[in-house]
């Protein structure tokens, strides 16, 4: 918990540079808008939009929050320093720089004297001369200046000598952030710790050595910030290491999204630095977003979201263990390391083979089902869950289909129809890649039988259209039933064709989502049993509402 007496971090988020250049990840111009704005809301202080000049892009991101600021966030262009043997007045690339209007601009310069020679193909006097004249030339302009010193703990580590004179040369131009980058990701955090004290010492040392100037007097050291990436699964302990250290920024993505295996996740840093560590990095109130601003991000740039991953993944306060369960419902404490609502989560009661009474009593609040360990309904419902998981069934993954079983067991499952049958036919022609599918199906509603046909690209779809269209006259509100997720699994492949096959469908009305499950030797009864399903639980949500809405008038 942070008070006002809390120090502070400032945070520097690299989603729309560094995080875009992970492998498959790829947004437009409207993703980075609307990145920014929601990580803008969640408080961060910092947000590189990108390379202005690199691309069309970019330069067009920066022009459209010309016309429309962030409320609070600092947009920050980034930038190399300029070429060898030129000059920073004439460099075109630093005239996109300051064309994108921003305040605060980050450089990255070498500091390893390996990327001076082998990939720069300069010598290491030039190098310290394209860091000073780059960063004098900027903040002659106007602009503050982020120095990124690029591979700086590999190159402290071959050359410390030189990679601190690189340092020396960003103070001396004017930087304010000294940003040292784990650029390779392989550095552990016992020498992050050892490197940023080493670093603070000698920088306190030179600085102490300046003479007093009668109108300045003694300059301060710039602050010290941290830039870590994960090719070591280190980048968040890293960061951490660097803070406890004496950093001051914190540089990361949301989700860790980065180039290779990613950059620091921010989603793990901030509540472990504030939550665990004391520091004060956004509000409480902005902490409570996190988790909505993870999916967010992961849904803009059209990645699924880690369900595993700490604080913000879906099962980061799932209880699945009988025993778990029960410690849980008695005090929280016994098996959660912070409260889920603290970033935005919330406890998830995960029903299996593995559960016991106590989560099936827990589940079934969730669904608002009072049940009485005490009766024998309670005790059906948990043999009839391990005799079906037992089948291949699996109900931790949905849901749906245990509320509706449990509705079964306390004989009060709403009918709201009846399958009596259905037929599926396809058609394979030679030389074209889709194949056309009929299905046929009968059921009744209210006594009434109705019989419906509708193709599709699919058995699966043509089932699912056949049904839907037999029974929207009855229920209107099926037309805003979507199937949005379809997944098969071969239980036990081994015995080949007559493998037993698991199907789970997702299934949304636009404000919720649900997954039912069927399981089957056969493909299609198995997907008839999913979807089935997933149009009953839409129906019985939507029934549930109305019932409220009276109750509430």
């Amino acid at each position: 918990m942070t008070t006002n007496s809390s120090p502070q971090l400032w945070l520097y988020d690299t989603t729309l540079r560094d995080g875009t250049q992970r492998e498959g990840l790829s947004v437009s111009i409207e993703d980075k808008l609307r990145i920014a704005k929601r990580l803008d809301q969640l408080g961060i202080p910092f947000i590189e939009g990108g390379w202005p000049g690199a691309n069309p892009k970019d330069v067009q991101f920066f022009w459209q929050l010309q016309e429309d600021p962030l409320k609070q966030a600092e947009i920050v262009a980034f930038c190399s320093t300029r070429r060898p043997n030129t000059t920073a007045a004439t460099e075109p690339m630093l005239q996109d720089i300051l064309a994108a209007g921003t305040r605060w601009v980050t450089i990255f310069g070498k500091s390893w004297d390996l990327h001076v020679t082998a990939s720069l193909k300069t010598t290491l006097e030039e190098n310290l001369a394209m860091i000073r004249d780059t960063i004098e030339y900027l903040r002659s302009q106007g602009r503050r200046i982020i120095y990124d010193a690029e591979h700086w703990f590999d190159g402290y580590k071959h050359n410390p000598d030189y990679a601190l004179q690189t340092l020396e040369a960003a103070i001396a131009s004017g930087a304010e952030w000294l940003v040292l980058c784990d650029t390779n990701g392989g550095t552990l955090p016992h020498e992050i710790s050892q490197i940023v004290q080493d670093v603070s010492s000698h920088l306190s040392f030179v600085i102490s050595q300046e003479p007093m100037t009668k109108d300045k007097g003694q300059r301060t050291i710039p602050q010290i910030g941290i830039h870590t990436h994960n090719d070591s699964e280190m980048a968040v302990a890293n960061a951490i290491a660097a803070v406890m250290a004496g950093a001051k920024m914190v540089q990361g993505t949301i989700n860790g999204y980065g180039e290779r295996c990613g950059n620091a996740n921010l989603c793990s840093l901030i509540p472990n630095l504030q939550l665990k560590a004391g520091y004060s990095c956004i509000t409480e109130d902005q902490l409570t977003q996190l988790t909505e601003a993870s999916r967010f991000v992961s849904e803009v740039v059209n990645l699924a979201p880690d369900e595993h991953a700490p604080f913000v993944g879906l099962s980061a306060f799932a209880h699945k263990g009988g025993i778990h369960v029960s410690a849980v419902e008695r005090n929280p404490l016994t098996y959660e390391h912070i409260q889920p609502e603290q970033v935005g989560n919330h406890r998830r009661i995960v029903i299996s083979e593995q559960s016991g009474l106590s989560n099936v009593l827990a589940k079934a609040r969730s669904f608002g089902i009072d049940l009485d360990h005490q009766k024998a309904e309670a005790k059906q419902i948990l043999q009839r869950l391990k005799d079906l998981e037992s089948e291949g069934f699996q109900f931790e993954a949905a849901e749906a289909s245990f509320a509706l079983l449990m509705h079964e067991a306390l004989g009060d499952r709403q009918k709201f129809f009846e399958v009596k049958g259905f037929q599926v036919h396809c058609d394979l022609i030679e030389g074209k890649e889709t194949s056309n599918a009929l299905a046929t199906v009968k059921l009744a509603v209210d006594g009434k039988n109705i019989l419906e046909a509708a193709e599709g690209n699919g058995p699966v779809a043509a089932l699912d259209a056949a049904l839907r269209k037999a029974l929207v006259n009855f229920y209107p509100q099926i037309a805003t039933f979507d199937l949005t997720d379809y997944k098969v699994r071969i239980l036990n492949g081994h015995t080949g064709t007559a493998a037993k096959t698991r199907v789970l469908v997702e299934s949304g009305n636009g404000r919720q989502r649900w997954t039912t499950v069927g399981v089957s030797t056969n493909i299609l009864e198995a997907s008839y049993q999913a979807v089935v399903e997933g149009l009953e639980y839409g129906l019985l949500l939507h029934s549930q509402a109305e019932a409220m809405v009276k109750a509430s008038s």
